[in-house]
């Protein structure tokens, strides 16, 4: 069901985009926007889809993300955007019965995984009037983690095993689409990051988010200068 779904969402955002591409040269205004710099900030809602016989329920994380960002104009309507921002994600999975307590030493209950990255985002942006679309690639850096069983002090009851960066993998890349809205210095928008890498290596952390990858879906404000 999963692969679906995120099959349907890349199919939905790629045809969009193409269809703008497409109508842009028709609505573009007459005058070069200029490179713009700013700052911009919001909202995160980030979960892991566990490949996991012992999760019971995943819950979405909200976490927050802030940084600088420039717009540099290619031409009338298209331009490259990269960004430099500070990225707090995870997801918050129920995990059950006995088969994950034997086999790792976990206690059954919902354990929280925040993961803080900065991130590179390279998109590149068609503007229609107001609006504008924007899609690209994203490279992150993991600068901390940190697990929590919220029902016990102790991930482990066993070794009293406390996970850190060093059991997810320190890169993170993916793709990133979203749309905003630009009035005079202020953006508004939405934004989904699609991660392509793996967040756990293996040993706990890995068997804790099998097959799980970042998957972001952002809120944001920003003010250009």
């Amino acid at each position: 069901m999963k692969t679906n779904y995120d099959y349907r969402i890349r199919k939905g955002l790629g045809i969009a985009l193409l269809m703008l591409i497409v109508a842009a040269p028709s609505f573009a205004q007459s005058n070069n926007p200029g490179p713009k710099l700013g700052i911009k900030g919001g909202a995160n809602l980030s979960q892991f889809f566990v490949n996991q016989p012992t999760v019971e329920d995943e819950n979405m994380k909200v976490g927050l993300h802030f940084g600088v960002f420039t717009k540099i104009p290619i031409n009338n309507f298209v331009s490259f955007q990269p960004e430099l921002l500070y990225t707090n994600v995870g997801s918050k999975i129920s995990y059950g019965g006995s088969t994950l307590e034997s086999a790792l030493g976990i206690e059954e209950g919902e354990v929280r995984f925040n993961l803080n990255y900065i991130q590179l985002p390279l998109a590149f942006t068609l503007n229609v009037g107001p609006l504008n679309i924007h899609a690209g690639p994203y490279l992150s850096y993991l600068a901390s983690a940190n697990v929590k069983n919220l029902r016990n002090s102790d991930l482990s009851t066993i070794n009293a095993t406390e996970l850190d960066r060093n059991d997810f993998h320190t890169l993170d890349y993916g793709l990133l689409a979203g749309v905003g809205f630009d009035v005079q210095n202020v953006t508004i928008g939405a934004r989904y990051n699609y991660g392509l890498r793996e967040v756990g290596k293996s040993g706990i952390a890995g068997n804790l988010t099998n097959d799980s990858k970042n998957s972001v879906a952002q809120l944001y404000i920003g003010f250009g200068f």
